[in-house]
């Protein structure tokens, strides 16, 4: 089957890059587009994986949209061109649209409820994939799996996490350090929301300062006083960094996600959090596997770090809490090959490909 596969924010690669090498594996087709991304584009790179970016970033709300009309038109062309069975994305704003004008399934995966941006992409997907306890209903086109998007590559049958790579940037596993993520926001999805304050990163910086070493991984720009806590390793091995971490905050709710499923304490902060129903992910992580702690308000945020640093035992707990969690959820890879096979071969047996419509 050819499959065309498009890629936004750095956690889209890891998404979606052990199903590339299964679908090539098969002997499929794969077609990678990407937008400009200070993380994303680097790690296709990493990964050796060929892709085409068909737009640069935005610097503001109009270049979004200037951005995104850029994007979709230059996608339409490509898809045009390769007649793609299938096409699949996180989001999936321009997937959902091209797929319709190429006679070609569309796949969308979401896991985060109430984003404006859903309202101009779930009409028009074919599928629309969630986690199980998604708290939107997209009626016969949704599909829930029993997982979420980071198992698909933080699971152990993925990821082996390695003390010796991080050894190799002079960074010792054992020591006591701690991760923080930052992040810009200025996604579609992020219109009207915030994160941490400036000075709410200060002061979180200063409080764990004093427990151990303190990393950075930031997509927002850093003021000089924390510019020194950059992330000393590169993109690619920041899971092996977070998995080997004594604590996770910021206000990046990926890394969050990421960090509570490696059975590292989490404290998430961005405004997502105050609303009267927060993303089910968040809530099942903290009431149902209590993996994650979320919230809206800086103070309570750094009274979080403060309780979590301090418990001698919190690491051996979190791992055990991980593992129930293992034990109950999917390995989503597999499950993604499968459902892009299904839909590509329902295309091939029942819709016309474009060249033969044109006949």
């Amino acid at each position: 089957m050819k499959v065309i596969i498009t890629i936004q924010h750095p956690a889209h690669v890891h998404f979606y890059r052990h199903v590339i090498d299964q679908l090539e594996d098969n002997g499929d087709e794969v077609h990678v587009f990407a937008r400009e991304n200070d993380l994303a584009v680097p790690l296709l790179e990493r990964y050796d994986i060929p892709h085409e970016v068909l737009a640069g970033p935005q610097d503001s709300l109009f270049g979004l949209a200037k951005v995104q009309a850029t994007y979709e038109l230059r996608l339409l062309r490509r898809a045009m061109e390769i007649e793609p069975d299938v096409m699949t994305a996180i989001g999936g704003v321009a997937v959902s649209h091209v797929a319709r004008l190429v006679g070609a399934r569309s796949v969308v995966f979401i896991d985060n409820e109430g984003i404006t941006s859903h309202r101009i992409t779930t009409p028009l997907a074919h599928v629309v994939c969630t986690p199980k306890r998604f708290e939107e209903d997209y009626g016969a086109k949704h599909l829930r799996y029993n997982g979420y998007h980071e198992l698909a590559y933080l699971h152990p049958d993925r990821f082996d996490p390695s003390p010796d790579r991080l050894r190799e940037y002079g960074i010792d596993p054992d020591e006591r350090y701690f991760l923080l993520r930052f992040k810009k926001w200025d996604a579609l999805h992020d219109v009207g929301e915030r994160g941490l304050s400036q000075r709410g990163k200060e002061r979180l910086v200063e409080i764990l300062a004093e427990h151990g070493r303190v990393y950075i991984t930031s997509t927002d720009e850093l003021p000089p006083a924390l510019e020194r806590h950059r992330l000393p390793v590169p993109p690619h091995l920041v899971h092996d960094l977070l998995y080997h971490a004594d604590l996770y905050a910021g206000d990046s709710a990926t890394m969050a996600t990421e960090a509570a499923v490696l059975g590292t304490p989490a404290v998430r902060i961005q405004s997502f959090a105050a609303r009267e129903r927060d993303m089910s992910n968040f809530v099942e992580l903290e009431t149902e596997y209590d993996l994650l702690r979320s919230t809206a308000d800086e103070e309570t945020a750094l009274a979080y770090v403060e309780e979590l640093v301090a418990d001698e035992d919190i690491t051996r707990v979190w791992r055990q809490r991980r593992d129930r969690l293992l034990e109950e959820k999917i390995e989503v890879t597999g499950f993604v090959t499968e459902l892009l096979a299904a839909q590509a071969d329902g295309v091939r047996r029942s819709v016309p490909r474009p060249a033969q419509v044109s006949q």
